[in-house]
């Protein structure tokens, strides 16, 4: 580890690796830092994500990242009614692999890693953003970089130091958990959404399936609404009576920021990336690709203002604009639908799903869906035509 270098970003998940790989491609010296003593591990999400959604980030898809591969979803009503949805390629992904690999092939653009590298402050001289101080292996370095990026989750505590406001209300955390679970049994072909205000207010259940009856199963719900019952009694309740026979394997908890991207993503020498600067998509909660995206724009724009000798936050608001025309204002109507969709009672979402049922198959889509749910609210249909059309 050396003294200095033109980008350090703090956290290694597929948003910091991939803001790193880019990064050093440009020709920048970057230093990964990762706080964890494996990449990878623990396993913090669904593990969900489209092909099209990868290969927006990554040349080439390695089979070995992929536990499963779906063609579609399943929206499950509070009546048990099923609604099928063909889509276009997904995969559940192996993320101990998949992100230990997207590590190394930032390590193979020059991008130097280091693990148990624990992050507590942000070097800073008058308002700029000049380094970090990070202890490793129990040794306290100052590390000074020309940019910082911070990709350090949703916990992110890069940006509040450097003097961003990265709050989020209560009512926007999605309180979540989810097992890893064997006897799962569902299709195979599809990952499966199950919603109802009486076993997930203000969010939703989930089971990515992986293979031979192994399954992602769990919950994300409004942080106001955890206050009221465990996220954990929720999930509990739903494996009890859907998947009595479930064997559980892991548990992981944790929550996520679903809410429009921060006003302010960048400072002078910082970039925030992930869910550190809320880029998860707001209705569903995933947020790999998402971060994978911002973490390519914020490397490439990083690598460009090291080149100019410019890293200004004047400079570097390249990659807000970036983002905010590609995904920025998307997430912002997702963000409306949310807010509206999640209020739909449980006699609502029967109603919408026996209307679905009536339909043919063919030509269920998932805009169809949302025209249903929103014909209280015609504005919002204009949105969602802009999203999913």
């Amino acid at each position: 580890m050396r003294k200095q270098y033109n980008v350090v970003v703090v956290g290694a998940g597929p948003a910091g690796s991939t803001a790193a790989r880019y990064a050093a491609a440009s020709g920048a010296s970057v230093l990964l830092l990762e706080k964890d003593r494996d990449i990878g591990i623990p396993v913090r999400c669904a593990e969900g994500i489209s092909r099209k959604g990868l290969l927006a980030s990554v040349n080439e898809i390695d089979r070995r990242w992929i536990a499963n591969e779906t063609k579609g979803v399943t929206f499950h009503a509070p009546n048990g009614n099923q609604v099928e949805l063909d889509t276009e390629t997904g995969y559940i992904l192996d993320r101990k692999i998949f992100d230990f690999d997207l590590a190394q092939l930032a390590a193979s653009e020059g991008a130097s890693i280091l693990t148990k590298a624990y992050v507590h402050d942000v070097i800073k001289k008058d308002s700029q953003a000049v380094g970090v101080k990070v202890n490793h292996l129990d040794e306290n370095y100052d590390v000074y970089a020309d940019i910082v990026i911070g990709a350090d989750g949703v916990e992110s505590r890069v940006g509040t130091w450097a003097g961003l406001n990265t709050r989020c209300k209560l009512s926007d955390m999605e309180t979540c958990v989810q097992v890893t679970a064997n006897n799962v049994d569902v299709n195979t072909d599809h990952i499966h959404l199950y919603f109802s205000n009486n076993r997930a207010p203000r969010g939703y259940l989930w089971a990515f399936p992986k293979k031979d009856g192994l399954a992602n199963v769990g919950l994300g719900i409004s942080g106001e609404m955890a206050k009221e019952k465990s996220p954990v009694d929720y999930l509990h309740d739903f494996l009890a009576a859907d998947f009595p026979n479930a064997s559980q394997l892991t548990t992981v908890a944790g929550g996520v920021p679903c809410d429009k991207t921060l006003d302010q993503i960048v400072g002078d020498g910082l970039m925030l990336v992930g869910d550190a600067a809320h880029q998860a998509n707001p209705i569903t909660g995933g947020g790999i690709s998402s971060g994978m995206y911002a973490g390519m724009l914020a490397g490439q724009v990083a690598g460009k203002a090291i080149k100019d000798k410019n890293v200004s936050s004047k400079r570097l608001a390249e990659y807000n604009q970036l983002w905010h025309k590609k995904e920025g204002r998307n997430h912002k109507i997702c963000y409306n639908l949310k807010n509206y969709v999640y209020t739909l009672s449980d006699q609502e979402l029967d109603g919408i799903a026996e209307k679905a049922l009536k339909s043919d198959k063919e030509k269920r889509t998932l805009l169809m869906l949302f025209r249903m749910a929103l014909v209280k609210k015609p504005s919002l249909i204009m949105q969602a035509l802009k999203v999913f059309s």
